[in-house]
């Protein structure tokens, strides 16, 4: 498939084979109880296919299936050339298959589909293959102990990890969970998010034809209450990495307290501040990084860029350039290969940030750019994007994360009121500071309390660099070496001679 037209997409789309049923055990078998739901694809409205509702009782065939795998050793103690191999297969098999994936995904989540290609396949393969390579050139240590001992220090898998993902960039996140932990050699129980499980399933198939051993990986499709709730309170799960709202990063803090203290990691969103100071670059550069800061993938970005704190001398041109931009991206088909803001992931979700528009003007902030449910017509679910002046740091729209195109523009008048707006939070994922004198940059970067500061960019990144939070975002890193920290068990081993 080499589609350059959204006709070219929508034949595509018509010929896909989408794999519904559950994932275990190296094949895919209809849920337990045989219910199922329908995927709704954003776009349109319609119905892409009707998935396996998985819940406890496939959670526990999951789960045993993948502590089987572990136990016997079909990938935990595999050589780490071999495992290396298959994970760089499976790699090389998602890049064939990425006009496919990026469809899919394009179709059950609403984002651009030439984002989806260029943007969370490319991270998606980079994944795979940065840990696939780390398997055999991470080292264990041995310690500097007295003569007549030896210790050594080694890092072993943790056994089950069960890894939930949100429906933003479904394949993305999943690869930056799978990735680190099947590299260090675990078992995987995979709960994407109901509102996008299609590329999950798809995946899961091109592993086993990888090589990857049955049992090592699983998806089960279903709902947090039921599957996602099964998945953290389960007593023979060793890991919970878990990436989504901070609501339900705490159901997974209980869960684990509450069953056999698993270890958890949370990255659970932000608010993070762009902070534009008087000798910043010029307002072109900054303007389009804030917009795309806030209305790329429709603002559905756990690290969204969704406060812009401007200095009062710069917020007239900058404002006005952010107008500009805001009417040049006007909601479009996520097929059409020109569309820069596609569709909300859903009906809920767009009444929730119709809503949050309502309260920014109840609260009395100035509405100066969309605001308007758009595209209705289609039966999809679309929202311009939108801004909003004269906030103050108490609005609700300042303070909860909206995970919608809405940005919250608010002005400062000094460097300490910069900073005490950019941490009156209790987020701290991200943060960008905008400012040509690099001793502000660095000491206003310093200040901040965020995983992330870019200075003078934003939503710079590499796979070598973790992602992960301060605070109410969470704790612990996706990406990066420091990423099999949240997989693994460090053993000390000391030795009398």
């Amino acid at each position: 498939m080499t589609a350059t037209t959204t006709d070219d997409y929508l034949a595509a789309a018509a010929a896909l084979d989408i794999r519904t049923d559950i994932f275990i055990d190296g094949r895919f078998v209809p849920a337990l109880s045989g219910r199922r739901f329908p995927a709704v694809s954003p776009r349109d409205g319609s119905v892409l296919a009707e998935v396996a509702e998985g819940d406890a009782a496939d959670i526990d065939a999951a789960v045993a299936s993948a502590r089987a795998a572990f136990e016997d050793g079909r990938w935990a103690r595999r050589a780490p050339m071999d495992r290396r191999r298959t994970l760089l297969r499976l790699a090389a098999l998602i890049s064939d298959h990425r006009e496919e994936l990026a469809l899919l995904e394009s179709l059950d989540m609403g984002k651009p589909v030439v984002d989806a290609l260029s943007v969370d396949l490319r991270v998606t393969i980079e994944s795979f293959e940065y840990f696939a390579e780390a398997i055999n050139k991470v080292y264990d240590e041995v310690a500097p102990t007295p003569h007549g001992t030896l210790a050594t220090i080694t890092r072993e898998p943790a056994g089950v990890v069960g890894a939930v993902v949100p429906w933003n960039f479904p394949l993305m996140m999943a690869s930056w969970k799978l990735a680190p932990a099947l590299a260090a050699g675990n078992s995987v129980v995979l709960k994407p998010a109901e509102q996008s499980s299609l590329t999950a399933l798809r995946v899961a198939e091109l592993a086993s034809e990888a090589g990857l051993p049955d049992g090592v990986l699983n998806v089960v499709p279903g709902f947090g209450p039921t599957a996602g709730a099964a998945l953290g309170r389960h007593m023979d799960v060793d890991v919970i990495a878990f990436t989504g709202s901070g609501e339900v990063g705490r159901h997974f803090l209980r869960y684990a307290a509450d069953s056999n203290m698993k270890q958890v990691s949370l990255e659970c969103g932000g608010k993070s501040p762009h902070i534009v100071f008087a000798d910043a670059p010029e307002v072109a550069t900054v303007a389009d990084a804030v917009a795309s800061g806030i209305f790329y993938n429709q603002g559905e970005v756990c690290s969204a860029g969704s406060r812009l704190l401007v200095h009062r001398s710069r917020k007239d041109e900058l404002l006005d350039a952010l107008t500009e931009a805001a009417a040049q991206r006007p909601p479009g088909d996520p097929l059409d290969p020109s569309t820069q803001t596609g569709a909300l992931v859903d009906a809920r979700h767009l009444e929730r940030v119709l809503a949050y528009v309502e309260i920014g003007t109840s609260e009395g902030a100035r509405l100066v750019a969309g605001g308007q449910a758009a595209r209705q017509e289609t039966g999809g679910f679309y929202i311009e994007p939108t801004i909003f002046d004269g906030v103050s740091s108490s609005m609700r729209i300042a303070q909860e994360e909206i995970f919608g195109p809405v940005l919250a523009v608010l002005t400062f008048d000094d460097d300490a009121e910069a900073v005490r707006l950019a941490n009156d939070t209790v987020f701290g994922l991200a943060a960008a500071v905008w400012s040509t004198n690099i001793s502000t940059a660095l000491s206003t970067a310093r200040a901040i309390r965020a995983g992330t500061v870019w200075v003078n960019n934003y939503e710079g990144s590499d796979i070598t660099v973790p992602v992960g939070g301060y605070g109410e975002s969470g704790f612990g890193r996706d990406k990066s070496l420091h990423a099999l920290d949240k997989y693994t068990q460090l053993k000390t081993t000391w030795i009398a001679f």
